[in-house]
């Protein structure tokens, strides 16, 4: 009789941790040693206790998130295996977690992999990572018609910070500011900036770095 993969779970929401706790269950191949509601618990576990693979949460409401302490558990023992996940449609995480040494990442709303398959695999050896990026809409536009730097802004907008603010961080003018907000409102048909904010807020289509990590001071 095989050995099964014993699997951690940490996210703070109590029906995706439920849903996770099913995968898990539905499977010969894995058995659910914890599950945890937040990111650090995990990390503590796995210290002490150990796991063959951890499928966490990007985000996380209380505490240090998901990506911070994936790559945690990585520096305490690299032969454990890690699955992060989101339900929003921020992509930028994609290319911190492969710096970090993440095996695989999931969009929990988007992917077209079921995660079970996306654990088979990461246990195979694979690094499974999104063949495409989410796309949702925005308004009257696809996340794909924004420029980069306009989702830039856009990520600042959602943390309320000023025209101001967003020009002195990138180093630009502030009419090139107002031109990119302005240029977003156009595609997507909101009457201003808040709107458009609070929308991509709301969507998951951005999140802020300083959303993820809990910096909202």
């Amino acid at each position: 009789m095989s050995k099964k993969t014993r699997v951690v779970i940490a996210d703070d929401q109590y029906v995706a941790r439920g849903f996770f706790e099913m995968y898990v269950k539905m499977s010969a191949d894995y058995e659910l040693v914890a599950s945890f509601s937040s990111a650090e618990q995990a990390v503590d576990y796995c210290r002490r206790e150990g796991a063959d693979l951890v499928i966490m949460d990007v985000m996380m409401k209380q505490g240090l998130d998901g990506l911070t302490c994936a790559e945690t558990i990585k520096n305490n023992d690299p032969s454990i295996r890690i699955i992060l996940a989101t339900s929003t449609a921020e992509y930028k995480w994609i290319d911190k977690a492969k710096e970090a040494g993440i095996e695989s990442f999931w969009f929990k709303e988007y992917d077209e992999s079921s995660l079970l398959e996306v654990m088979d695999r990461t246990m195979k050896g694979e690094s499974v990572y999104p063949g495409s990026r989410p796309d949702p809409m925005l308004g009257d536009a696809s996340k794909s018609s924004l420029t980069e730097r306009e989702l830039e802004v856009l990520r600042e907008l959602t943390t309320n910070r000023s025209n101001e603010e967003i020009a002195e961080k990138y180093n630009i003018s502030l009419f090139t500011v107002k031109r990119h907000i302005q240029n977003m409102l156009n595609k997507t048909g909101y009457s201003n900036r808040l709107e458009l904010a609070v929308n991509a807020k709301a969507l998951g289509l951005v999140v802020h770095d300083d959303d993820r990590t809990g910096n909202r001071g």
